[in-house]
């Protein structure tokens, strides 16, 4: 499944059959995309459908083992320092120097890139009040809440202006309110003019960051779209979840056959996808039945996975 960028939008990331073998196991199962400039893509999937690989052939720190891959124009094997040079990378968990004080995180790691104390010092509090840290220049990073460490992260990873950000699950394990801070900086960045590539297994980070988005499962395309066509073309308009009590749900799903376009049994649930859910609704109580509990509401992405796979995205 293959996106046409649009004529004149810049490709930033072109992959044409990309595959990893691990042994026996193809990790990542010859995938094809195009990331445009100043897009927010992301990577949907569970855990081991081959996300982080992906990420790792693109950040030029693991070689595909078949396929093409080009990141602004570059093979990554032949010229992973120059890359490596135009991206910034904020991995699964944060790698900061827990030795140095917050603000020299910056600076240091900017040395690594040659640049110059001068520009690295200003740079450091420009990224600092990005960061909303500017008073935690001088703590020591184990002070840091985890979403401090995640945002300070991301500021290191800014330290080089990069073209492209690469984001590994970066939100994983925040409180709601630490995720809502890190989203608003990251579509900050993203209005600048930043190229976002994002792994994530939370359906409603993908449905806020992503302009669009790829569905991988085992190592393969599921599915690739804008959140807003994925849901059209996946599931339907409304769901009514209802709750029979977890011994009735299969026998309830019985008598609501032919009840909306499609059923779905879930271990506590019974879901019917349909484009009328109050309708449906008032169907279903005036025919009888009697759920514990009941919610209509729009379809999401986790609708759509379940569709694709079958499970829910968060293992």
């Amino acid at each position: 499944m293959l996106h046409d960028m649009n004529d004149g939008d810049s490709v930033m990331i072109r992959s044409r059959g990309l595959t990893k073998v691990f042994g026996s196991i193809r990790a990542v199962d010859g995938i094809d995309f195009d990331i445009g400039k100043g897009e927010a893509f992301g990577f949907l999937g569970p855990n081991g459908a081959g996300k982080s690989t992906a990420m790792r052939m693109i950040a030029g720190v693991s070689r595909r083992s078949s396929g093409d891959l080009t990141i602004l124009g570059m093979d990554p094997n032949r010229y992973g320092p120059d890359i490596r040079g135009h991206l910034g990378v904020v991995p699964q968990q944060d790698n900061l120097d827990t030795d140095i004080r917050v603000r020299d995180n910056l600076i240091v790691y900017g040395r690594y890139f040659g640049l110059p104390l001068s520009y690295l010092r200003t740079k450091a509090d420009e990224l600092l009040e990005f960061a909303q840290l500017e008073d935690k220049a001088g703590a020591k990073v184990e002070s840091l809440s985890g979403g401090m460490k995640r945002r300070l992260t991301i500021a290191r990873a800014l330290v080089n202006e990069p073209e492209i950000l690469l984001l590994d699950e970066p939100t994983t394990g925040l409180d709601p309110q630490a995720r809502h801070i890190l989203w608003d900086r990251l579509f900050r960045l993203k209005e600048s003019g930043v190229t976002l590539v994002i792994t994530t297994h939370y359906m409603d980070e993908a449905e806020q960051l992503c302009d669009r988005l790829m569905v991988m499962d085992k190592g393969r395309i599921m599915a690739e779209g804008t959140p807003a066509n994925l849901i059209r073309r996946y599931s339907s308009r409304e769901v009514v979840e209802l709750r029979f009590g977890s011994d009735r749900n299969e026998d309830a799903a019985k008598r609501l056959e032919g009840t909306g376009d499609r059923i779905e049994v879930l271990p506590d649930r019974v879901l019917i996808y349909t484009d009328d859910g109050e309708r449906d609704l008032e169907r279903i109580v005036a025919g009888g039945m009697r759920p514990v509990t009941t919610l209509v509401r729009r379809s999401s992405l986790e609708d759509v996975f379940l569709r694709l796979t079958g499970r829910s995205l968060v293992e």
